[in-house]
């Protein structure tokens, strides 16, 4: 198995559990408070690590949590999730390979961020360069669809569903270079 091809069954395994655990954790919660103004994650330097520090005091024994709040075309998200380490390692992974083969796909990245930023219809997503044939096309969105990275929101229309957002963004963040 390549690197690229063992980092995507990682991730796969990974989204798997997340959604494991909303479903068994219910709708997600709103949070309110303050976020980072820069790319490190922290106010200024003395702020670093806030969200790690803030976890820390929280649950001093360890846990594995991710936040995000974001302005999206479809309104804002907020959202977070923590989880008990041992718990996480201890689960069967294999059920995440197919959430995350998902987005193994450069045209089913594409189509996410499309919807993220506001083409959500089939019509207009079919006019976007690159996504390749209607057949194509329709065959990645049922790909999201099927994995719950995308949502129909009515005749020919898609929205990546509020739960999903910051989920989303926390993987691309995980993968792509700072």
């Amino acid at each position: 198995m390549s690197d690229v091809e063992s980092r995507v069954a990682a991730l796969e395994r990974a989204v798997a559990a997340l959604q494991q655990d909303q479903a068994r954790a219910g709708p997600p919660e709103s949070t309110e408070g303050h976020g980072p103004s820069s790319g490190d994650g922290g106010t200024d330097a003395g702020d670093r690590f806030w969200m790690l520090e803030g976890l820390r005091a929280r649950h001093p024994a360890g846990a594995v949590g991710f936040a995000g709040h974001v302005r999206v075309a479809a309104g804002e998200a907020h959202w977070q999730w923590g989880r008990d380490p041992q718990d996480l390692l201890s689960q069967d992974w294999d059920d995440a390979a197919t959430v995350l083969a998902a987005l193994g796909h450069p045209v089913r990245l594409q189509l996410l961020r499309l919807v993220l930023t506001g083409t959500s219809t089939t019509s207009a997503l079919t006019e976007a360069e690159g996504l390749g044939t209607t057949g194509q096309l329709h065959h990645h969105l049922r790909a999201l669809v099927a994995a719950g990275w995308l949502a129909s929101a009515g005749r020919g229309r898609y929205e990546v569903p509020a739960q999903r957002i910051v989920p989303l963004l926390v993987v691309l963040t995980a993968t792509l270079p700072a």
